[in-house]
C-alpha cells in the first residue's frame, strides 16, 4: 500500500479514495501523535477546521470535527475560508493544529486532508509519517486511548474567521489600491469571498467571476486552471490587471491589462524587485523550485540577486525559506509564499501585492512583469502510467539523456511523477518553442511506453 500523504496532504476522489471513515481515523491518529510529540502537554488542545465549498467537504467536515472532538480536542470550526486563512487562523488564534479540507486545483469530485502544526505551519513529513503508521496501526485493531465525559472535546463554530483574516490581508499592503480596476476569478472556491472583500477594503474597484460556488462548480471552467474567462473579462471590463485563484486560493496567477497571463515566475520577479526596494526582501535572496523557468534565473542573476532552488512543492519551497531565513518564495504554478505575513502559499496576499507593487510605481502590470523574459517552456502531463518508476526505468534515463545532449546549453529536461494527480509531469525548455514541443512530445512518448 502507498504512502497516504502526498506533497500537499492526502487526496483522493471523496466518498471512494477519501472516505468518512479515513478522515475520522487520521484525525484522530493527528491529535494522538501530536499529544504524544508534546504539543497538547498542559493545556486543553484546541483546533481550527476549515475547508473548500466541495460538496463533499460537508461530509467530511463532520468526520473530522467527530474524530478530533473524540480524541479530547476542542474544535473552532471556520467554515469555508481558504487554505492560507485556516493556516493564518491556527496561528493567531494560538491552536494546536489547523486541518484544511480541499483538494485545491483538483477537480470537484476529489478532496482532500490537510494538517497545520501550532503556528500554521505544515506538519513535517516525519510527523505525517507517524500520524499514517498510527491510523493503520489503530485500523488494524489496536484500541484508541478514548476520553470521556468531561474528557472530550467541545465543538463551536468561530464566524470571526472571515472578517480576522481580510483585516489581515489588508493590514499587511505596503500601499493602497485606490485607482485600480481589478477582476477577480475566485473559482467558485474558497476565496469567493475573502478575496473580492479585500480588494475592496484596499481600495481598488473590484469585478468578480468564478465567486458563485454552489458545491459542484468549484474549479469548473474557471481559475487559475482555466484562465481564458478572466483574460477576456480583463479586457472587456477595460480593467487594470485580473487575479486568479485555484479552488483553495494558496495560489494567484494575474492577467495584465492586454489579457496576457503572468505566471508565478513572473509575480516572483515583481515582487522580489518591490521587497529588495522597500528592504524587505532578506538576504536579497528568493526561492524557488526546478520547474522555474530558466528566465527567472536569468533575470534575478542580472538584477544581482540570488536564486535558490528547491524540489518541487510549496512545502519545500517554504522549509529552503525557514532554513535560510529568507522572505520571499514560490512557484511558477503561482504559489507564492511572503514568509513575513503568511506560513503558507496565500493566493489573496500575492494579488494583493502585485496590485500594490502596480499601484506603488504607477506602471502598468504588462510593463513591471518584462524584469524577466520567459524562455519557451512546454509541459505535458502523461496519465494512467506507473508514476514510481520515473526515476528507474532504463529506457526513459536513456530518452532523457538523449533530449538533454540535443538541447544543450540553452534548454533543459525535468521529468516528474506528480504528488498530487496520478501522472507524471514531462516539461522541457528550449530557445524555441518548436524544438520544445517537439522534444516534450517524444519524450510523452517514451513515458507512455515505458511506464504505461
Amino acid at each position: 500500500m502507498g504512502r497516504l500523504f502526498g506533497t500537499d496532504g492526502v487526496r483522493g476522489v471523496a466518498n471512494a479514495d477519501l472516505t468518512a471513515e479515513l478522515a475520522l481515523g487520521l484525525s484522530v491518529a493527528a491529535a494522538h501523535v501530536l499529544a504524544e510529540a508534546g504539543t497538547f502537554e498542559g493545556h486543553r488542545p484546541v483546533a481550527v477546521v476549515g475547508r473548500d465549498p466541495r460538496a463533499s467537504g460537508e461530509f467530511l467536515e463532520s468526520a473530522v470535527v467527530a474524530g478530533l472532538a473524540s480524541a479530547g480536542v476542542d474544535v473552532l470550526r471556520v467554515g469555508v475560508l481558504p487554505t492560507p486563512a485556516v493556516a493564518y487562523l491556527t496561528g493567531s488564534l494560538g491552536a494546536d493544529l489547523g486541518v484544511m479540507l480541499s483538494a485545491s486545483h483538483n477537480p470537484m469530485p476529489d478532496n482532500g486532508i490537510k494538517f497545520f502544526a501550532r503556528g500554521g505551519h505544515k506538519l513535517a513529513d516525519e510527523l505525517e509519517d507517524r500520524i499514517e503508521r498510527t491510523y493503520r496501526a489503530h485500523s488494524a485493531g489496536e484500541p484508541w486511548d478514548r476520553p470521556t465525559g468531561a474528557g472530550v472535546g467541545r465543538v463551536k463554530d468561530y464566524d470571526q474567521g472571515f472578517d480576522n483574516y481580510v483585516a489581515h490581508l489588508v493590514g499587511v499592503l505596503p500601499n493602497r489600491l485606490d485607482g485600480l480596476k481589478i477582476v477577480i476569478d475566485g473559482a467558485h472556491g474558497a476565496a469567493s469571498r475573502v478575496s473580492p472583500e479585500a480588494f475592496a477594503r484596499a481600495g481598488a474597484e473590484v469585478v468578480t467571476i468564478g465567486t458563485e460556488p454552489d458545491g459542484l462548480n468549484i474549479n469548473d471552467d474557471c481559475g487559475s486552471t482555466h484562465i481564458a474567462k478572466l483574460r477576456a473579462a480583463v479586457v472587456e471590463q477595460g480593467a487594470d490587471l485580473g487575479v486568479a485563484h485555484d479552488g483553495d486560493a494558496d495560489r494567484c496567477l494575474a492577467v495584465d491589462h492586454a489579457g496576457n497571463e503572468i505566471d508565478g515566475d513572473q509575480i516572483l520577479a515583481v515582487l522580489a524587485l518591490g521587497m529588495r526596494e522597500a528592504g524587505t526582501l532578506r538576504k536579497n535572496t528568493v526561492v524557488a523550485t526546478v520547474m522555474s523557468n530558466l528566465g527567472f534565473k536569468l533575470a534575478m542573476e542580472r538584477e544581482g540577486l540570488t536564486f535558490v532552488q528547491t524540489a518541487v512543492g510549496d512545502r519545500y519551497v517554504l522549509e529552503e525559506m525557514k532554513a535560510g531565513g529568507f522572505a520571499l518564495g514560490g512557484e511558477q504554478s503561482g504559489h507564492v509564499i511572503a514568509l513575513d505575513h503568511a506560513t503558507t502559499g496565500d493566493g489573496t496576499l500575492t494579488g494583493l501585492m502585485l496590485a500594490a507593487r502596480v499601484a506603488a510605481t504607477g506602471r502598468p502590470l504588462a510593463e513591471l512583469v518584462r524584469v524577466m523574459e520567459r524562455l519557451p517552456q512546454v509541459l505535458v502531463n502523461v496519465p494512467d502510467v506507473d508514476k514510481t518508476r520515473v526515476g528507474t526505468s532504463p529506457e526513459l534515463t536513456s530518452a532523457v539523456a538523449e533530449a538533454e545532449k540535443e538541447l544543450g546549453a540553452t534548454g533543459r529536461v525535468l521529468l516528474r511523477p506528480s504528488g498530487t494527480e496520478p501522472l507524471v509531469r514531462v516539461m522541457v525548455e528550449a530557445a524555441d518553442i518548436e524544438q520544445a514541443g517537439a522534444v516534450a512530445g517524444r519524450l510523452a512518448d517514451v513515458v507512455k511506453s515505458a511506464l504505461g
